[in-house]
């Protein structure tokens, strides 16, 4: 086969868009094209993904910027396509109303989440890397996707969470504004305990941990006269991202207050009863002697 032959071939017309002849050769173009513009997008997200990292910008807003480049990239190749194969863009119109009602029918809960998923990233309510509570479900934050949201559980699960229910349902933001969590430890000690010292060797033992602010400042509070014991609360803020952090911050404060009392002979109250037997008590003595009863 000649050159002539072959040029000859690939102008051949396979179909008509508006008066518009598709040959052979346009449909070889094509994916050509879209295969160049696509390495050239990926590359180009690259670059500005490893210069914003560089510039320590957020993940969330490198994600949506990432989002968005690739979307305008894609229309860009789209519209670029079309023209150097002379197609308009118009011819599309009534195709694309087509579909549009029969997504908008078919697949009203992806086009939801779709929808969804970019108010979350152009709003930021939701931030990659916060810490929700979602159902009585905690977590961090990951990945916010085109359809879902990817969370890691405390216990180490992922959950993928449709965006439309972070929108529409409550969701609790641990970490919206800041990573400044406030919790707290109740501790009972026995009657007839020093109040004023246990307040105070309370006090010392949080203020001991670093991970401890110190604006606001550790509560002390004389909580109340409990059934089995003296009831006392703790209030402290920590700078944590995650509820393990907490946990683990408030076990190393009951170690340092178990030590602290140890040594000012302060006992850590238990439950306990006090039984009171009003009236006489009679007791009945049986003996039994040579398998007689007196």
């Amino acid at each position: 086969m000649t050159i002539d032959s072959l040029a000859s071939l690939l102008k051949t017309p396979i179909f008509h868009i508006q008066d518009k002849a598709i040959s052979a050769g346009d449909l070889l173009i094509i994916p050509c094209l879209l295969f160049v513009g696509y390495l050239s997008l990926r590359t180009i997200v690259k670059l500005l993904t490893n210069r914003m990292t560089r510039q320590k910008v957020a993940p969330d807003l490198i994600h949506l910027v990432t989002r968005i480049t690739y979307v305008l990239g894609i229309l860009v190749m789209g519209i670029t396509t079309l023209d150097l194969i002379n197609v308009p863009i118009t011819a599309f119109a009534f195709l694309s109303g087509a579909v549009a009602i029969g997504v908008g029918f078919g697949a009203q809960n992806i086009i939801n989440n779709f929808i969804s998923g970019w108010i979350l990233m152009w709003e930021r309510p939701i931030k990659i890397g916060d810490f929700l509570e979602v159902d009585n479900v905690k977590g961090n934050v990951e990945a916010i996707n085109t359809r879902s949201t990817r969370i890691r559980r405390t216990d180490g699960v992922h959950l993928l969470i449709p965006n439309s229910k972070l929108l529409e349902n409550t969701v609790v933001n641990w970490t919206l504004i800041d990573n400044k969590t406030r919790t707290s430890i109740s501790i009972g000690v026995a009657y007839r305990s020093p109040c004023r010292k246990v307040a105070q060797l309370i006090e010392q033992a949080v203020k001991e941990q670093t991970s401890v602010l110190t604006t606001p400042a550790p509560t002390v509070i004389f909580n109340d006269f409990g059934d089995n014991a003296l009831a006392f609360i703790v209030y402290f803020w920590m700078d944590a991202n995650m509820e393990g952090q907490l946990r683990q911050v408030s076990s190393e404060i009951r170690f340092r207050i178990d030590e602290l009392f140890a040594e000012q002979n302060i006992v850590i109250a238990f439950p306990q009863r006090d039984i009171h037997i009003d009236g006489e008590l009679t007791l009945n003595r049986k003996k039994s002697i040579d398998n007689h009863v007196i």
